[in-house]
């Protein structure tokens, strides 16, 4: 990974009830990073930093390599779409089409065609008002927006609130279409797991304001294992990063690690053959991630 398409560095943004930084985290190209953690922890504030709907009060971001202290240039502007969790009030009276008229002029690269197909895939009807769609309509209309602008750079917070399992679907398809033949780069801020399990290369956590670090979500799944054993207490105190341990039966035990490589690896030693092994599944991981059992430093 060479290209950092957006930075925040040593960001600060102070709100009502929370402080969010100082953030340091890089964005490669052509790559879906999402964005996790608890509700009110700062995801929102970081996408709305990085689509600068906000400025940081200090530290600075830059967009595909350069800072701007004012706003954004309309060149780097129309390299960035944004989709966000609460729509934009002041278009709900306005017809699909005027707002996509409107919008396509700050886009050299929109692409009618796609527009026009994105719409028919997502059965969203024509010439309607905004503000007489469904939230899942208007949801759909907002993504095909800004995948025909043909973004190199697509920030999306919450963007499957209001789908239907169907339109979920082809949500996905198209942004690893966007992906993949237009070489974006996707910021996704969202709570639900299977996104993240389906779509995402790469985890931000965002705890209480901080950022605990950015992650590769194979790397992160890899380490993860429940294991059972014949019991060995003696071996078990020499397993790594075990997070959790229970006695199932007079000869056999139960743990996590979060080490599987040097669990394994201790166990060939010993010549002990586990009698199963699990792999952890994306949310409990994430769970151990933001209780403080997972270190960056250590992946």
């Amino acid at each position: 990974m060479e290209n950092a398409v957006l930075e925040w560095r040593n960001v600060v943004k102070k709100r009502d009830r929370m402080t969010l930084g100082p953030v340091d985290l890089k964005l490669y190209e052509n790559y879906v990073t999402a964005l996790i953690g608890r509700n009110g922890s700062g995801k929102s504030t970081l996408m709305k930093l990085a689509a600068q709907l906000i400025r940081p009060d200090s530290g600075e971001m830059a967009w595909f390599g350069e800072t701007h202290s004012g706003e954004l240039p309309v060149e780097v502007r129309s390299r960035i779409a944004y989709v966000p969790e609460n729509f934009i009030a002041e278009e709900d009276g306005l017809k699909m089409d005027e707002v996509a008229e409107f919008r396509a002029s700050w886009y050299p690269e929109w692409d009618w065609q796609r527009y026009e197909e994105l719409l028919h895939r997502f059965d969203v009807p024509g010439g309607k008002k905004l503000n007489k769609l469904s939230k899942g309509q208007r949801r759909k209309f907002e993504i095909s927006v800004a995948l025909a602008t043909r973004p190199k750079l697509l920030l999306l917070d919450e963007p499957s609130s209001g789908l239907d399992p169907f339109a979920w679907k082809t949500m996905m398809n198209e942004i690893r279409r966007c992906v993949d033949e237009d070489g974006a780069t996707v910021l996704m801020s969202t709570h639900i797991v299977e996104e993240v399990r389906r779509m995402a290369d790469y985890l931000i956590l965002v705890e209480k304001g901080l950022s605990l670090g950015m992650l590769e979500k194979d790397s992160l799944l890899d380490r993860g294992r429940e294991i059972w054993i014949a019991r060995d207490d003696e071996l078990l105190e020499e397993m790594p990063a075990v997070v959790e341990s229970a006695i199932e039966s007079e000869g056999m035990v139960r743990f996590v690690t979060l080490d599987y490589a040097g669990a394994a690896a201790l166990l060939e030693e010993a010549g002990t053959k586990p009698i199963r092994v699990r792999a952890l599944e994306l949310d409990e991981m994430m769970e151990h991630w933001m209780n403080g059992g997972i270190s960056v430093d250590t992946l």
